[in-house]
């Protein structure tokens, strides 16, 4: 994997440091604050690990007595609450937008309001996002990025299947149904999976809601005081017999959808064992940097509509504190924020964090296109899009129309918003035997799904 270190010199030569090898914990320092970066890259990204020795070199100039140690952390629910408990988070981590809520509720997140305040940054945050990080007028976390999610698509899958315009632009699917006489073609004219779907874990029922909600499906309701499961709605019925339908019908999906999750959905666009995966703009590293596809042969469209409209679930990953986290703690890691260009400030350094991140990406081989923003703060937006724009690497078409759908308020909806996991896994438990039966009693698994989520909402937020 090449290591291009110009710009990471460039962010150490700001603040008068030479690029060095960086140790396992980079930070020099030995003053009394130290910060645990949860947000540290895992080991096999050893280039974004090589981007991010640069940020500590910069900060530890700056910061001479904070101390930096990486902590690589990736959020999973069976990990947190232990954790959390035994007060061994990382300073600061990642998670996603479904949790956060959650997190406040069981009182493990740290209140950062006040070192939000003293910044500045409250006020250039997105609103729903705030709204997403906030309990009771208090802030507990800051936006990494958003995403919403779309149609990732093999462009040389479709190349060779003959579904290219004169410009050699994948001709995607508008419709599910479309989606499906697509996949058809594809597996005829490559042998490859038309869509990789996802069933192994609560990853495949937070994609179902997306297709889901095509067909008219609303999974949860509050009347009155009361949330209300509607698991068993008819229009869920549909949704569900649409895929089983590409599995049992058209037998265009992967063999075996009980095997496949997050990573696996992009490993199979990466490698060309399917042309077809539901993802996010966030993500597209994956099928990249992580599994080989070349930056130019990976297109995004919206994800398909169904006889209830279109839409795109929109979600993100913020970055949260531990508990345990002391106010220079939490300053020291919002700062550190800055470093890498992903906090709402315009200065010298923070410029040349995006740089170092927009040039990171087109050196690892990963397409260079916007975020979706987090971040309300025009100076900060404009300079996001120039560091884009002066390291894109793919051929904007190939992104347009996924943009263009986004960016339509309508088209978007958050996730489902109480339980939200648990939602997951009872859709996913569905989609399991959905899979596995082709004469499965869709009716019968959805009134079981129905009880389990109903008596989940009423021993917690019905409580």
């Amino acid at each position: 994997m090449k290591r291009t270190l110009s710009v990471l010199l460039m962010i150490a030569c700001l603040t008068g440091f030479l690029f060095a090898n960086g140790q396992k914990d980079s930070g020099a320092a030995k003053g009394a604050t130290s910060i645990k970066l949860g947000i540290w890259p895992e080991d096999t990204l050893t280039g974004d690990i090589e981007m991010h020795k640069g940020y500590v070199k910069a900060f530890n100039e700056i910061y001479p007595d904070i101390k930096v140690i990486p902590a690589y952390y990736k959020y999973a629910t069976d990990t947190y609450v232990p954790l959390a408990v035994s007060g061994k988070l990382p300073t600061i981590y990642e998670t996603w937008f479904t949790e956060p809520q959650k997190i406040m509720k069981n009182g493990f997140a740290r209140d950062i309001t006040a070192e939000l305040k003293e910044l500045g940054w409250d006020k250039k945050m997105n609103e729903s996002v705030r709204n997403l990080l906030s309990s009771d007028g208090k802030i507990y976390g800051v936006p990494r990025d958003a995403y919403a999610l779309g149609l990732m698509i093999n462009a040389d899958l479709f190349k060779e299947a003959g579904l290219v315009d004169g410009d050699g632009l994948p001709l995607y699917p508008k419709t599910w149904d479309e989606l499906a006489k697509t996949a058809v073609i594809i597996k005829e004219k490559t042998g490859a999976a038309g869509l990789c779907l996802l069933a192994k874990d609560n990853a495949g029922g937070w994609h179902f809601t997306n297709i889901a909600w095509g067909f008219g499906a609303n999974f949860v309701v509050q009347k009155g005081n009361k949330w209300v499961g509607q698991l068993n709605s008819p229009e869920s019925a549909a949704a569900f017999q649409y895929v089983s339908d590409l599995k049992w019908k058209y037998d265009v999906l992967t063999p075996n959808p009980t095997n496949e999750d997050w990573g696996t959905g992009f490993r199979a666009i990466g490698t060309g064992s399917a042309a077809m995966y539901i993802a996010a703009q966030d993500a597209v590293n994956q099928p990249t940097q992580v599994n080989g596809l070349p930056a130019t042969s990976l297109a995004m469209a919206p994800v398909p509509a169904g006889p209830a409209g279109q839409f795109s679930l929109m979600g993100g990953t913020p970055y949260m504190f531990s508990k345990s986290a002391t106010d220079e703690e939490v300053k020291a890691a919002l700062k550190y924020l800055e470093i890498m260009g992903k906090a709402p400030v315009v200065s010298e350094t923070g410029l040349a964090g995006l740089e170092a991140d927009a040039k990171n990406r087109a050196d690892e081989g990963i397409p260079v296109i916007p975020a979706f923003p987090a971040w309300t703060d025009k100076a900060y937006l404009k300079a996001q899009q120039d560091a884009i724009d002066a390291y894109i690497n793919v051929d904007m078409r190939m992104f347009d129309s996924y943009y263009e759908k986004v960016s339509e308020e309508s088209n978007l909806r958050t996730e489902e918003p109480v339980e939200t996991q648990a939602l997951y896994a009872e859709l996913t438990k569905v989609l399991q035997s959905v899979m596995v039966d082709e004469n499965a009693d869709i009716p019968a698994l959805l009134e079981m799904a129905q009880k389990n989520y109903q008596r989940i909402l009423d021993d917690t937020v019905n409580k």
